[in-house]
């Protein structure tokens, strides 16, 4: 199935997702067919070999799997054209639309259509995005493919689609997150006697060796606090300090508001 890849919407989420398959060597260049109303901004991915349009017909007579990466107004629009081009039992559309449900999908395309909605973050650009995938009408090796495929982009996981938004929020909003702690980090480090960029080499460097310490040796973060807190020692002291200041709930709060911030709008 996945020898074509279509992606409507040559935006910075679409092009991401095409140079990154490019560079995985997931898929050759040619093997790559994208669509922008403008293309003379796909001409980097063209000049990779990769086929670029201007109608979003060719992606779908050109490959089995469509990627929708479009704008949220414009999901309807787009699909509504492009109704009577899907094929049932040719085609499978990947949705990595922020908020559109599955269930909105399906009633813009053809019944029977197989549909999978992702939600990458914005380190899908370096191949390093956390990407949350669930999916409807698809059999266990189709899933399969696609979840391999996102992961050639990062790491990947099948979720509920209930779950969607608690993903968007942890997985997307959660970059944000990390980077306002990182930016702490660097404004306390310069504090204490570092120059700027010193201190953002060595708190962003930080956070990504603890980070791999979790996902390699797949160990729960207490167990990797516990080995750099001795008795009586500067670690604990901090780490006090910074739950008296009410560290963890803060964070824990800012994700429930930002989860109910979906929920209600």
């Amino acid at each position: 199935m996945l020898n074509k890849i279509g992606i409507i919407g040559g935006g910075n989420l679409g092009s991401a997702i095409a140079e990154g398959l490019i560079q995985s060597g997931y898929l050759s260049p040619g093997h790559i067919l994208i669509t922008r109303r403008s293309v003379d901004q796909l001409h980097q991915l063209e000049r990779k070999g990769a086929m670029v349009s201007s109608n979003n017909e060719d992606a779908l007579e050109y490959a089995p799997l469509v990627i929708l990466a479009v704008k949220p107004f414009q999901v309807e629009e787009v699909l509504t054209r492009l109704k009577g081009k899907f094929k049932k039992g040719k085609h499978v559309l990947v949705s990595v639309v922020t908020g559109v449900s599955i269930q909105q999908l399906s009633s813009l395309v053809p019944e029977g259509i197989p549909i999978v909605r992702a939600m990458p973050n914005t380190a899908i650009a370096i191949r390093e995005s956390m990407t949350c995938l669930s999916a409807k009408d698809l059999n266990a090796d189709q899933f399969q493919e696609i979840l391999e495929m996102f992961n050639q982009l990062g790491s990947a996981v099948k979720i509920d689609e209930k779950l969607m938004d608690a993903a968007t929020v942890l997985g997307a909003c959660g970059t944000a997150f990390a980077m306002r702690y990182i930016r702490a980090n660097i404004q306390g480090g310069i504090e204490i006697g570092f120059d700027a960029a010193t201190a953002s080499l060595i708190a962003a460097q930080t956070v990504k060796g603890a980070s791999e310490l979790l996902l390699k040796k797949q160990t729960h973060p207490e167990q990797e606090i516990d080995k750099v807190t001795t008795p009586k020692g500067c670690t604990i002291a901090g780490l006090n300090e910074m739950e008296h200041r009410g560290f963890s709930s803060s964070l824990i709060k800012g994700l429930v508001a930002s989860y109910q911030k979906i929920g209600h709008d």
